[in-house]
């Protein structure tokens, strides 16, 4: 049985962009570590799962893109989930029309590499509420937006998770992951979590220094996986 991980980025105020869709961080794709942790990480997945909106900005970008990033995104298989969308002319691409439980639980019982979901925050919103997501691998930006669009969003119960592992970057992004069973491969660097089946006395604790920067260039969801 194949694993789902949720891989995104999130502000420490646990919002995965800002209302106009926009991520006002450094994405942290400058930083050698910050990249390897990011490619090693895509290069594995078996599939890319993705909702219409984060679709249609990826296709925009990575099928012309000579980024390091295009290429795991270009040859591994996607998978759109939508009911709307009418055709995927990204290669490698087939879209998912049916109940998204059902449709997950098909795509883990497939043989192959874990499933990486990247969003958009509906998308990521329904996987959790759902419980289908075994694994978070959030990198945590060092910026409160204060209001946005959230990762847990109408939960039918708290979700308690427990810390697996947490690294933290030059950049000042510390990557979480929250996992249900098997550990990340060695080469991978993150805050990793499990399920716990109650709450935990204390998760993990974060120190950031506050300052006067803030980051005014958006960069488009696309910017890196």
């Amino acid at each position: 049985m194949r694993r789902l991980i949720l891989q995104t980025g999130i502000s420490i105020d646990g919002y995965l962009a800002a209302l106009d869709r926009s991520h006002p961080w450094n994405d942290g794709s400058d930083d050698e570590a910050v990249k390897r942790w990011i490619l090693d990480s895509v290069w594995a997945a078996g599939a890319h799962l993705m909702g219409r909106v984060t679709y249609e900005e990826m296709a925009a970008v990575w099928p012309t893109s000579t980024s390091e990033y295009a290429r795991p995104m270009n040859e591994i298989p996607k998978v759109v989930f939508s009911k709307t969308l009418q055709h995927a002319d990204w290669p490698e691409t087939r879209i998912a029309r049916g109940d998204l439980s059902e449709e997950i639980g098909r795509l883990k019982r497939e043989p192959g590499n874990a499933l990486i979901a990247y969003g958009g925050a509906t998308f990521d919103q329904a996987l959790s509420r759902l419980g289908l997501v075994d694994e978070y691998r959030l990198m945590i930006q060092p910026a409160a937006l204060g209001a946005g669009l959230p990762l847990f969003k109408d939960l039918p119960a708290p979700l308690h998770l427990e810390l697996v592992e947490a690294t933290t970057y030059t950049t000042g992004a510390s990557p979480f992951t929250s996992t249900g069973r098997a550990r990340l491969p060695p080469t991978s660097r993150s805050i990793r979590t499990r399920r716990a089946p109650r709450p935990q006395a204390a998760a993990a604790v974060t120190s950031f220094s506050s300052t006067a920067r803030a980051y005014t260039r958006a960069r488009p969801r696309a910017a890196i996986p």
